[in-house]
């Protein structure tokens, strides 16, 4: 009895202090949602365009744009993110950490987006395309009309997996001193000594979030699993 009374006043004191930690935690998660809404933002608009151009751009513009997103994918992002922060200053680019992180991540991903957009147009069977010159449809009309809606339920499903990974990678900035979840779970622990309580909080907040991303990717899929074409 004695036992389950110390577990009790264990946990009502972990839930407490957690309780009374929550504020705090709260505006290092409004940063964490700045930087993964710009990051989705940046990448989302640079991936399209240079996804696009990669597809229709021919080698000219093929060849450069599919160097970039093999490179960038091929390098750790931990290492994107101190080259960023710590590199630039010494090519007499200034930028606070902030900013830089949200360089770093957009670089990395768009890499990714361009795959994406990529491998989503690819999957339009050509036939669709000679359809639209058929009735008279130029290249943008073609585009708008014809393949982006159809490349669409191909491009939701992986692009949200993406944003996910946006998400759980934003943790990486608190390493260049910004106070985001990460960041603020990092300096209560300092201050109270206290790192599980903290850890379980800001694991359960990165999941709570992520969680409903990769429920809403796994619908899609289940939505556009049978695509009439």
């Amino acid at each position: 009895m004695d036992v389950l009374l110390s577990v009790w006043q264990a946990l009502a004191a972990a839930v407490q202090f957690t309780l009374t930690n929550i504020p705090f935690l709260l505006q290092g998660l409004v940063v964490t949602a700045q930087v993964s809404a710009l990051v989705v933002g940046f990448s989302l608009a640079a991936g399209l365009i240079l996804g696009v151009a990669n597809v229709y751009g021919g080698p000219v513009l093929y060849w450069p744009i599919r160097a970039y997103a093999d490179a960038i994918r091929s390098i750790p992002l931990l290492v994107l993110l101190f080259f960023v922060y710590y590199g630039l200053p010494a090519l007499q680019v200034q930028i606070d950490a902030f900013w830089a992180g949200v360089l770093a991540l957009s670089l990395f991903k768009t890499g990714h987006v361009i795959e994406v957009v990529r491998g989503a147009i690819g999957s339009i069977p050509p036939g669709q395309t000679e359809a639209g010159k058929a009735i008279g449809l130029g290249f943008g009309q073609r585009l708008i009309y014809v393949i982006f809606p159809q490349a669409l339920r191909r491009f939701l499903p992986p692009w949200l997996n993406a944003v996910t990974d946006t998400v759980k990678g934003s943790a990486l900035i608190s390493l260049l001193g910004v106070v985001d979840l990460m960041q603020s779970v990092q300096q209560v622990i300092g201050r109270t000594y206290e790192p599980l309580p903290m850890y379980l909080t800001g694991a359960a907040i990165y999941f709570a979030i992520n969680y409903a991303l990769s429920s809403l990717s796994r619908g899609l899929e289940r939505r556009f699993a049978y695509i009439r074409e």
